[in-house]
C-alpha cells in the first residue's frame, strides 16, 4: 500500500528522529485519530512514492492523507489536512 486515498498514512523509517517526534505526538496526543504507519525501508513501494512526492528524495516522515501528501510536516500541518480532507479520521 503506497498511498491511501481515503486515510492517513505515516511513512517513516528507523532511525529518523524526526519521524519518531511526530509518531509520538500523533500517538500520544491524538490517539484517536485513525492512521497507518509504513516502514520505507521494509516497503519498496512505499518508498518509491515518499520519492515521487519529496521532488526524488525518501524525506521522512512524509504524510498522505487522503491523497494529499506532505513532505515532514508539522503535527498542525497534519492535523489541518486531516479536517480539511479526510475528517472522518478524527474521532467523534
Amino acid at each position: 500500500m503506497a498511498e491511501d486515498r481515503d486515510g492517513m498514512v505515516v511513512y517513516w523509517r528507523p532511525g529518523c528522529p524526526y519521524c519518531m517526534k511526530l509518531r509520538l505526538r500523533l500517538r500520544l496526543r491524538f490517539s484517536r485519530l485513525t492512521y497507518t504507519e509504513v516502514n520505507i525501508w521494509r516497503d519498496p513501494e512505499a518508498a518509491a512514492f515518499v520519492r515521487s512526492v519529496a521532488d526524488g528524495n525518501e524525506t521522512v516522515p512524509t504524510v498522505s492523507v487522503a491523497g494529499h501528501s506532505m513532505v515532514n510536516p508539522s503535527k498542525r500541518q497534519v492535523l489541518d489536512a486531516v479536517r480539511t480532507h479526510a475528517p472522518h479520521l478524527e474521532a467523534s
